[in-house]
């Protein structure tokens, strides 16, 4: 791949520029569960086996059928527990106990500062995600926001990449990927894109052949002087794992 001027970078959303996942996600999946009257619960462990496969509702579709329920019930009933899903987390957002991880909030003003185009490319729903960026991030951080609400399919297919370089009016060449787990990077790769994984507690085990540079959190990143960001002569550097 030529190493071009990164022009623009674009974030993943769970997991990568929030902790969302173990205690957002899963406990209004749960809430969902208890108001529907279905004894299921996904605890840390079994949560974070489950982000395997992406988007909240196919999760629970596959999830209900391991369960007994026939494909069509657990498709139907996987729909209804996202929308209520879906309106929990909208409400936990509003609540604004879901935080920005570490060092997110300081890496994006930095690249703001160098006139870098900020982008986000998710597979959560509009719903949630646009208010929850509004509210750490303030109103115009980002120029392009794809969500799974915008795209046919999900990660690790590039779609909601590939909507969003459209969007940008970019090339990949010229544009970098942030993520935090496998599928978000082979979602990036297929794109076409370089990209930078930030790992949590439930990603840092996976694979990350592929990874521009993989680190443990945006800080390490940060630190690392030959960090492939778009910051004078270190936009095309290689960053060792940390």
């Amino acid at each position: 791949m030529s190493r071009e001027p990164c022009a623009a970078v674009v974030f993943d959303v769970d997991g990568t520029l929030v902790d969302s996942e173990r205690d957002g996600h899963r406990p209004m999946f749960n809430a969902a569960f208890a108001a529907a009257g279905l004894p299921y619960r996904w605890d840390v462990e079994e949560y974070g086996r489950l982000l395997a496969i992406t988007g909240g509702r196919r999760r629970l579709a596959a999830y209900l059928e391991s369960r007994g329920h026939d494909a069509r019930e657990a498709a139907d009933l996987a729909a209804r527990l996202h929308r209520d899903k879906t309106e929990r987390m909208r409400d936990l957002v509003a609540s604004g106990e879901i935080a920005a991880r570490p060092g997110a909030r300081e890496l994006l003003r930095e690249l703001a500062s160098l006139g870098t185009t900020l982008a986000v490319a998710t597979t959560g729903t509009r719903d949630w995600v646009e208010p929850l960026l509004r509210r750490l991030f303030g109103e115009d951080l980002f120029e392009v926001v794809v969500t799974g609400s915008d795209v046919h399919t999900l990660k690790p297919d590039p779609a909601a990449y590939v909507e969003a370089l459209n969007r940008l009016g970019l090339p990949a060449s010229h544009a970098m990927a942030v993520e935090d787990s496998g599928n978000g990077l082979r979602a990036a790769v297929a794109a076409g894109l370089r990209c930078v994984v930030v790992t949590n507690d439930y990603t840092r085990h996976e694979d990350f052949t592929g990874a521009a540079a993989v680190y443990r959190g945006f800080a390490a990143w940060r630190a690392d002087p030959a960090a492939p960001l778009p910051v004078g002569s270190r936009a095309t550097g290689q960053g060792p794992s940390r």
